[in-house]
């Protein structure tokens, strides 16, 4: 570590230490209310454990090591069993994670073996696994959730690795050959040298192929990345350095020997995956998270699923550190105690938003004072401290989230989580695993879950306007320090209001950024272009020259990407102009099994480039702000607003045609919108020539200035070469393209 980081470490942790030992002898309420000393003792806690939870993630940071794949030879390679979990899933969204699976690329594929583990025994996962010829592990009468069906599947079940994935987790080709050679090289030195504890199991990042709520909602799925990703890519991959990232239940190669010595998959938690981790830990083996995804599923879209996952995740947790005893825990190494532990508080950070929620809002708007100190003392001691936190947490800010973003998310949620995480705390449980319904939508009664936000957003306000009424000079400088804290929690509170709001979604199925090579076949003619994004029900693809097809033409496609090779069909449904081409937005045809299939691995074989990875550095939570509020009051048009189903050429061309001289705008193929300061309505029908090119054209409509004439000789221009040569000067004119 450099000094001048040490220097800044150590001074933000000797200056934190000092304030919050005054914090709790000189400024707690001892003289208010019973309500008002709870408070602050609790806000005070808080404090302690926010600051706590920094530094553990500023030590975490600071330890960090990087792993790289080994090198191992394709004879090397062992069997893997792949379990495919599903409880309540429909059949076609298992059916694109089981072709996947199937399409894993291994050097000899008849040592993997994939099984759906089905612990509802339907008929129609049976049939889905016949058709694909993969395993079958029906189970009734399940007690024990998602453990108990994979507990099960382990005793048909004999190779010495275990893929694990949910029913929407979709692995990537390359997923086994980048996964499996950590475990081979691992047996290879532990076998020479015993130089370290063996390897458990491997996690890679928790990836979706669509925007998660926090994006959509808040129009960022184009500057963050989902919101899970700073856990997964950031924060379980510092746990490495620790041999302790956690198990979060599927995209993960896991030893058999390991599930085993740990006593199969916990029963006794909504959480199996994170207990399973750290049990792997206490029998003495390690185990590493990696940053690249390798498999992507589904994230809510709909708000109480959202919730209620959280939920499960939070009390989930609460119950497995109590289950693992995981203070007094021999078998855990104190730095794995700390990650566990980081874990455990994570949960009550909404609690602790809360309370800086309406520590301030106590005092502006119902006189409850819950931190008794006069300003310049408060300033004295707080604003060293707070500055050089920031400064820290600065310093380690990634390129996937700022903590400012991170306070909006724990501020949407909160309000949800603290009765769960405290009811799991005093031994209340949850009486039964819910799975996260990942096929709902959202619903206009979902905006009903912003009422707390909106409530302390109106208490936020009149705190505000109450504190600083009447004030000047330095009555508003001595109250800075609350006006702050209101400003802060106003901004975090505004997103929230604005998350729960909601966005409506037109999409049927996610779209994917994709350039493949795609072959464009209608009548005999062909063109070899290249595609702009793809999806279930339909693709894009981007052609230099304005290309003409008959609306409600049917065509035909050949899509391309590495080994996978596709025939579809559809039609044209909107053209737009972008970047000195055409783009053509297509609907796809029911497709033929086969072909769909091949399509499949083509939409989801990687990551979703239509999703970033990292935050755009470039934009700040304000610009986010200001951008949300602009989109919501209409201030910002869709780019592709003026599309239509045919190229719109811009022509802005003189013409006279018997002492008549208009301005030919624009061309459409079908029409030319023409301005003129005749009235150009009374002719009906004319014939113009433009470079040797004859059109007959009929009167359509006007509007303003502008006139619409139709095209009556279409279909024989379509076939003129010197029409082609118009339209190429056209496209070429200066200033003729937008």
């Amino acid at each position: 570590m450099q000094l001048n980081k040490k220097i800044l470490y150590f001074s933000a942790f000797i200056l934190t230490v000092i304030y919050l030992v005054w914090r709790g002898l000189y400024t707690l309420p001892w003289d208010g209310s019973v309500f008002a000393l709870v408070f602050g003792i609790l806000l005070w806690i808080s404090e302690i454990l926010s600051n706590f939870t920094a530094v553990i993630l500023i030590w975490s940071k600071n330890s960090s090591k990087e792993i790289s794949k080994p090198d191992v030879s394709p004879e090397q390679f062992p069997d893997v069993d792949v379990f495919i979990a599903t409880h309540n899933e429909e059949a076609s969204l298992l059916l694109k994670t089981v072709n996947a699976a199937v399409n894993m690329a291994y050097p000899d594929k008849s040592k993997v073996h994939i099984y759906l583990a089905d612990d509802a025994n339907r008929s129609e996962v049976a049939e889905l696994a016949n058709q694909f010829s993969v395993g079958y592990i029906g189970l009734e009468g399940n007690k024990h959730a998602k453990s108990g069906n994979l507990n099960n599947a382990l005793k048909h079940t004999q190779s010495p690795l275990i893929a694990t994935f949910d029913a929407d987790m979709i692995p990537y080709s390359d997923f086994l050959l980048e996964t499996v050679p950590y475990f081979v090289d691992d047996w290879v030195q532990n076998a020479d040298l015993e130089k370290q504890k063996p390897l458990g199991l491997i996690q890679t990042p928790q990836s979706f192929y669509n925007a998660d709520l926090f994006q959509f909602n808040l129009f960022s799925e184009t500057s963050l990345p989902n919101e899970q990703d700073f856990f997964s890519r950031e924060v379980n991959v510092l746990n490495t350095a620790q041999d302790a990232a956690i198990y979060t239940g599927s995209n993960t190669l896991i030893l058999r020997k390991a599930i085993d010595e740990a006593g199969g998959f916990p029963t006794g938690t909504i959480t199996e995956d994170f207990e399973l981790g750290a049990r792997i830990n206490a029998e003495g083996y390690r185990n590493i998270s990696t940053t690249e995804p390798l498999a992507s599923g589904l994230t809510p879209t709909d708000i109480p699923s959202a919730i209620r996952q959280r939920i499960r995740w939070g009390r989930g947790v609460v119950q497995s550190v109590h289950n693992l005893r995981i203070l007094t825990n021999k078998n855990l190494t104190f730095r794995q105690k700390l990650v566990f532990l980081n874990s455990y508080l994570y949960w009550w950070a909404f609690i602790r938003r809360l309370l800086y929620i309406m520590a301030p809002i106590l005092f502006t708007v119902f006189d409850v004072k819950v931190v008794d100190a006069d300003f310049w003392t408060l300033l004295l001691f707080w604003l060293p401290s707070y500055y050089f936190i920031h400064l820290s947490m600065q310093d380690l800010s990634s390129d996937i989230r700022t903590q400012r973003w991170g306070e909006v998310q724990e501020t949407i949620f909160a309000p949800y989580m603290i009765m769960p995480v405290f009811l799991q705390e005093i031994g209340i449980k949850e009486t039964r695993f819910k799975v996260t319904n990942k096929a709902a939508v959202q619903s206009k009664k979902d905006i009903l879950y912003m009422l707390p936000h909106l409530l302390l957003l109106l208490l936020t306000v009149i705190g505000i306007v109450k504190f600083n009424y009447g004030k000047y000079g330095s009555e508003i400088f001595y109250g800075s320090v609350i006006t702050f804290w209101l400003l802060t929690h106003l901004f975090n509170l505004t997103f929230s209001v604005l998350f729960f709001l909601g966005r409506p979604a037109y999409r049927k199925s996610e779209r994917f950024l994709a350039e493949n090579p795609i072959l464009v076949s209608y009548d005999s003619q062909e063109y070899r272009l290249m595609t702009k994004n793809n999806s279930e029900h339909g693709l894009s693809f981007f052609s230099a020259d304005p290309l003409y097809f008959p609306e409600e033409a049917v065509l035909h496609f050949t899509v391309e990407k590495n080994e996978y090779r596709t025939r579809l069909t559809g039609k044209v449904v909107r053209v737009y102009e972008e970047h000195g081409g055409w783009v053509y937005g297509v609907e796809l045809e029911e497709i033929p099994f086969e072909e769909y299939r091949q399509y499949l691995l083509i939409i989801y074989d990687g990551f979703n480039r239509s999703l970033p990875q990292f935050r755009d550095p470039w934009v700040n939570s304000f610009d986010r702000l200001i951008d949300n509020l602009n989109r919501r009051s209409g201030g910002r048009e869709d780019r592709g607003s003026s599309a239509s189903k045919f190229p719109i050429i811009q022509v802005n061309e003189q013409i006279d045609v018997s002492g008549m001289e208009f301005l030919i705008r624009r061309f459409n193929y079908h029409h030319f919108y023409i301005s003129s300061q005749q009235d150009l309505s009374k002719n009906g029908a004319f014939q113009v020539c433009i470079d040797g090119v004859p059109f007959d054209l009929s009167y359509v409509t006007r509007n303003d200035d502008e006139y619409t004439f139709g095209i009556e000789n279409l279909a024989v221009l379509m076939k003129d070469a010197s029409f082609e040569a118009l339209l190429q000067k056209w496209r070429n004119k200066v200033g003729g393209v937008r």
